[in-house]
């Protein structure tokens, strides 16, 4: 297996990162879509009845986080933090992550 070259490794950081931006809106919308179809979404949407037990602030925390986390590696200096790089986007896929997970089995 070949190592990557510094230069290598930012633009695979990069390239995650703005994947994971791109698709931070599709995740949600798609979630909710996905949520809203369903007997129980329907429900809530319409009476009030089986809504979601978690927080909104939750879901707005997640989203926020994947979305700072997202910029915030795009933002560091290349060539420089590349662990830290990394970290952030490894943080902004997780909380990507968990903002799909929250919204598609809390509603």
């Amino acid at each position: 297996m070949a190592t990557l070259t510094p230069r290598q490794k930012d633009r695979l950081i990069s390239g995650w990162a703005i994947a994971g931006l791109a698709l931070l809106l599709p995740t949600v919308v798609l979630s909710w879509a996905v949520v809203l179809s369903g007997d129980r979404g329907t429900q809530c949407l319409m009476y009030g009845e089986g809504c979601s037990t978690i927080p909104g602030s939750a879901l707005y925390a997640a989203f926020w986080l994947a979305l700072a986390a997202g910029v915030a590696a795009l933002a560091w200096p290349r060539g420089r933090g590349t662990y830290s790089r990394a970290w952030a986007v490894c943080v902004q896929w997780g909380a990507q992550l968990a903002l799909g997970a929250m919204t598609l089995s809390g509603a």
